[in-house]
């Protein structure tokens, strides 16, 4: 699920706690509107988790410097 999914979660979750006055019956609609949005923040936390550690910068090894004048390596 990426970003947008999250939010998506997140966006039903609050329109059915906060916006909406529907009786179901045997299903709490504002529950599953909070069980909505604290699944959408759980994905947007590990996105972005994963996200900054995909883009974390990984500095290259140097390779040691070879000086081609150096006759110790024909030995």
């Amino acid at each position: 699920m990426g970003l947008g999914g999250c939010i998506l979660l997140i966006g039903v979750g609050a329109i059915l706690t906060f916006a909406t006055d529907w009786e179901a019956q045997g299903v709490n609609l504002d529950v599953v509107g909070l069980i909505l949005m604290a699944v959408g923040i759980l994905g947007v936390v590990a996105f972005t988790s994963i996200y900054r550690r995909r883009r974390a910068i990984v500095t290259p090894v140097a390779d040691p410097m070879v000086d081609p004048r150096d006759d110790r390596r024909a030995l």
